[in-house]
């Protein structure tokens, strides 16, 4: 009774203010912690696999995919988005990152729900703050399956919707980092976001076997499923 209602926001964040938004340097501060976090986990889950193939759906301006070549040194990556915009922010921070990633980090204009990858093609597929956005989030959820090796590793994680009584309390607390443009954008996105019983539903009903659902400092909720030999 307590539970807040959904609302959904659009599929692609391809406005320029969007994109700057995420990618200013006050956004940036807090949500690098926030990355870090996702992206140690995702190395957790490939458990020591020297080299492999992964995929970054929905990458956004290229952070987190930067973040794991850096960690996963003889891996090659292939990062997609919507959005030009976004794509075109990748590809610059790419640039910035350095000679040593240069090869092994692609950036392509795609649709999550029809990714242009051939069946079992990764070993790692990751998804972050993508969910919320899919007005079908089974059709991203059946990609992943699709492009994902059966013994790959899956990790998508997004934000988690607060009930009612605390959504306000939940919104000011968790996005007090914010400003401006990127504060209403926190702000729709929380409310766009699901809660850990939708997620388990969506995760049941999906063809991405031996996942798991988990909880993240109360602000994420997201599936995982470690690498298998």
């Amino acid at each position: 009774m307590f539970e807040s209602q959904r609302i959904p926001e659009p599929e692609v964040m391809d406005d320029s203010g969007e994109v700057e938004a995420y990618s200013s340097a006050a956004a940036q501060s807090y949500l690098d912690q926030i990355d870090n976090t996702f992206v140690a986990r995702a190395v957790r889950l490939v458990n020591r696999r020297e080299r492999g193939r992964a995929l970054d759906v929905g990458t956004g301006p290229g952070q987190i995919v930067v973040k794991l070549a850096r960690q996963l040194t003889r891996w090659k990556f292939a990062a997609v988005d919507r959005s030009s915009h976004m794509i075109a922010e990748g590809v610059a921070n790419l640039a910035a990152a350095g000679p040593e990633l240069a090869g092994r980090v692609e950036f392509q204009i795609a649709d999550a729900n029809a990714l242009p990858f051939p069946d079992a093609t990764f070993d790692l597929v990751v998804c972050n703050s993508v969910l919320h956005h899919m007005f079908e989030p089974e059709r991203l959820l059946a990609e992943i399956a699709r492009v994902a090796k059966p013994r790959g590793a899956v990790l998508l994680r997004d934000l988690r919707r607060p009930n009612r009584l605390v959504h306000s309390w939940h919104v000011r607390r968790h996005g007090r980092h914010y400003t401006g443009k990127m504060r209403e954008l926190y702000e729709a996105s929380v409310r766009a976001a699901y809660v850990a019983p939708e997620l388990q539903r969506l995760a049941e009903d999906s063809r991405i076997a031996r996942v798991r659902v988990f909880s993240d400092a109360g602000t994420h909720i997201g599936i995982e499923r470690p690498i298998s030999e």
